[in-house]
C-alpha cells in the first residue's frame, strides 16, 4: 500500500510540474480553439452573436485578426476640381493670371462588406469627389460610384465592380465592452495599409460636435489621416467600427480616437441599398438640456428630461400640442436624457406613425401622441479634428 501511494504522489507531481510549464511558456494550449464560421446573409456576413466581440483570455499574437480582415480594408484616393472663387474677375486675372481649374487629392479608407462591392467608409472621404479610385491590398484598382451618403453620421457607400472580393465580417458592437481589445487597419498618411492595436476607452461618447447623431466607439489604437473610413475590428478579425476622428492638437493619433458602431453603419447601409436614402423620423422642435435656470424661467417641475424652447409653427410636435417649455421625458419606449438621446429617439421614429411622447408641463405629467414627419437632410460642414 505505501509503495503503491507513493507511485500516486509522483505521478500527480510530475503531472503538475508539466501543467505549470506549459503554462508558463505556451499558455495558448491550454485555450479553447474557437473557429469563427461566417453566417452568411443575403449580401453581408455577420459573425454569431455569441463570438462576435469576445477576445480569448489571452492572445499571444493578433495576426490571424490581422490576416482575416485586412485583405477588406481599401484604400480610396480622390480627386477634386477646384477653380478658384475670383477666378473670372478681370483685377484677378490681370494681377494673377488665369489660374484655371486645379486638382486636390484626397485620401481615406473603406471596408468591403459585401460580395456585390459595397464599401463602407465615411462621408467626408469622398464627399465632394470628381474622382474615386479603390485600392485593394492585392494590387487590384477599381473606380469607386457613390451610391448614397449620410452626412448626419458621416457614412458613405460605395460600389465597385471586381470578382472574388475579400468581404469582412460584421460583428457585434452592441456586445463591446471597455477593455476589450481592438485592432485599426487603413492606410494612414498614405504609407500604406497599416494595423494598430489598442482597447475599446469608451463606449457611447456623444455631444462631440462632430456628426449629428453620435454613439462613437472610443479607442486608443492609433488613428491618423488616412485612416477615415477604415475598420476597427475585435480580436476574431470581424468589424466592430468604422474609424472617424481622433482629438489631436498636433495633426496625429494622440490615443484618442473615434469610430463609428457597426450596428449603426450597418442600419444605414441598409437603408441606402434598399431605399437610396437613410429615412429619419421629425418633430420640429429646439430642445435643450435641462438646467436649473431654464427649469426656472419656463416654470416647470423637472429635473430631467430635455426642455422644448422652440416649436416649428404647423410642425408635427406643434400640431400635437407640445409647447415652448415642455419637458419631454420619454418619447416611446426610449427614456430621453440629454438632447443627444432625444435627436437619436426621434430619429428612430417612423415618419406617419404616431408615437407616444411623455412630457412635464409645469407640475403637470402629459403624454401626447405625435405623428413624426421626415427629417430634412442636414449638409453641414466638416468639423475640425476629423481624420
Amino acid at each position: 500500500m505505501k509503495r503503491l501511494w507513493l507511485f500516486f504522489a509522483q505521478s500527480v507531481t510530475v503531472l503538475l510540474a508539466l501543467y505549470f510549464i506549459v503554462a508558463t511558456l505556451q499558455p495558448s494550449w491550454l485555450q479553447r480553439n474557437n473557429a469563427i464560421r461566417s453566417n452568411a446573409g443575403i449580401a453581408l456576413i455577420e459573425a454569431p452573436q455569441s463570438e462576435a466581440n469576445r477576445a480569448s483570455v489571452a492572445t499571444s499574437s493578433f495576426s490571424p485578426a490581422a490576416k482575416k480582415a485586412s485583405p477588406a480594408v481599401v484604400s480610396i484616393n480622390t480627386s477634386t476640381s477646384v477653380r478658384h472663387p475670383r477666378a473670372n474677375d478681370p483685377w484677378f486675372q490681370f494681377f494673377f493670371g488665369d489660374q484655371g481649374v486645379q486638382n486636390q487629392a484626397g485620401l481615406g479608407s473603406g471596408v468591403i462588406v459585401s460580395p456585390d462591392g459595397y464599401v463602407l467608409t465615411n462621408n467626408h472621404v469622398v464627399e465632394g469627389a470628381d474622382d474615386i479610385e479603390v485600392t485593394l491590398t492585392d494590387g487590384r484598382k477599381a473606380k469607386g460610384s457613390i451610391i448614397g451618403t449620410d452626412p448626419e453620421t458621416d457614412l458613405a457607400i460605395l460600389k465597385i465592380s471586381l470578382d472574388k472580393l475579400p468581404v469582412i465580417v460584421l460583428g457585434n458592437s452592441e456586445s463591446a465592452e471597455v477593455g476589450d481589445q481592438v485592432l485599426a487597419i487603413g492606410n494612414p498618411f498614405g504609407v500604406g495599409q497599416t494595423v494598430t492595436s489598442g482597447i475599446i476607452s469608451a463606449l457611447g461618447r456623444s455631444e462631440l460636435g462632430i456628426n449629428t447623431f453620435e454613439n462613437f466607439i472610443q479607442t486608443d489604437a492609433a488613428i491618423n489621416p488616412g485612416n477615415s473610413g477604415g475598420a476597427l475590428v475585435d480580436v476574431n478579425g470581424n468589424l466592430v467600427g468604422i474609424n472617424t476622428a481622433i482629438y489631436s492638437r498636433s495633426g496625429g493619433s494622440m490615443g484618442i480616437g473615434f469610430a463609428i458602431p457597426v450596428a449603426l453603419a450597418k442600419n444605414v447601409l441598409d437603408s441606402i441599398v434598399r431605399d437610396g436614402k437613410v429615412t429619419r423620423g421629425w418633430i420640429g422642435v429646439e430642445p435643450n438640456d435641462l438646467t436649473p435656470e431654464l427649469a426656472e424661467t419656463f416654470g416647470v417641475k423637472a429635473d430631467t428630461g430635455v426642455i422644448i424652447t422652440g416649436v416649428l409653427q404647423s410642425g408635427p410636435a406643434a400640431n400635437a400640442g407640445i409647447r415652448p417649455g415642455d419637458v419631454i421625458t420619454q418619447i416611446g419606449d426610449i427614456q430621453v436624457h440629454h438632447v443627444q438621446s432625444l435627436l437619436t429617439a426621434v430619429a428612430a421614429l417612423v415618419p406617419g406613425t404616431a408615437a407616444d411622447v411623455q412630457l412635464r408641463r409645469g407640475d403637470q405629467s402629459l403624454t401626447l401622441p405625435v405623428t413624426p414627419g421626415t427629417r430634412p437632410v442636414n449638409n453641414r460642414a466638416m468639423p475640425q479634428g476629423r481624420r
